[in-house]
Parts: C-alpha cells; structure tokens; sequence
C-alpha cells in the first residue's frame, strides 16, 4: 500500500498538536506495517519541522524514525518563514508544482492519501 500523510495542521493551538500526533502515529503505523509512506508538511504545518527537531520535543523520536521518509513544501516553507530551518533539518523540499507537492499526481499513482 502506498500511503501519503499530509499534515496541515499549524504549530498555534492544542487541536492542532492533537492532529500532528495523530499524523505521526497514523504514519509510525504504516511505517511498521511495511507501507510505502510519505509524510508530507503543507501550509502552516512546515512550521513543525524546527520544533520537532528539538530533542526535547515529545514527539521528537517519532519525528526522528519518519524524518527520512518526510518533506516539506518548498513554497509554504518559504511563505512561512522556515525554509533556511527546513534546509538545516535536511528535510527533503517538495517542488512538484510550482512549488508545490501534487497531491493529484500522488492519487493517481494509486496512494491513500490522508490529510491532517
């Protein structure tokens, strides 16, 4: 199976910490069940990259075991202030379309694609 979860989710509230968690949990999920995974952060949500690189995070160690399988949208990265944080962390940076991930070409792939 072929699994893309996208996290939209930003950094300000604890609703939107609750729909990170239940991204990264849904993604260490298919992860261990042997899933062709991609976790993908869009919009305000590349503002999590910074702050779940710190080890101090709570969420750091499932960040740490999804990091090689994770990018980040390059255009959002860079509207939202973090791109030079993102290129730090060594996040892969999604440029697909117009600097933008496509989500389309990932449904047409065949991949269950889930946003949070």
């Amino acid at each position: 199976m072929e699994l893309t979860v996208v996290v939209l989710a930003d950094t300000d509230t604890h609703a939107d910490l609750g729909r990170l968690a239940n991204a990264l949990e849904t993604a260490a999920d298919a992860a261990a069940a042997g899933a062709e995974l991609e976790l993908v952060f869009d919009g305000a949500a590349t503002r999590w990259v910074a702050r779940l690189e710190d080890p101090d995070h709570k969420h750091h160690a499932l960040w740490r075991d999804l990091k090689p399988r994770s990018g980040v949208c390059v255009y959002c990265a860079r509207a939202f202030g973090v791109l030079a944080q993102v290129r730090r962390a060594g996040v892969r940076l999604l440029d697909e379309r117009r600097g933008h991930p496509s989500l389309y070409r990932r449904l047409a792939r065949g991949a269950v694609v889930l946003t949070f």
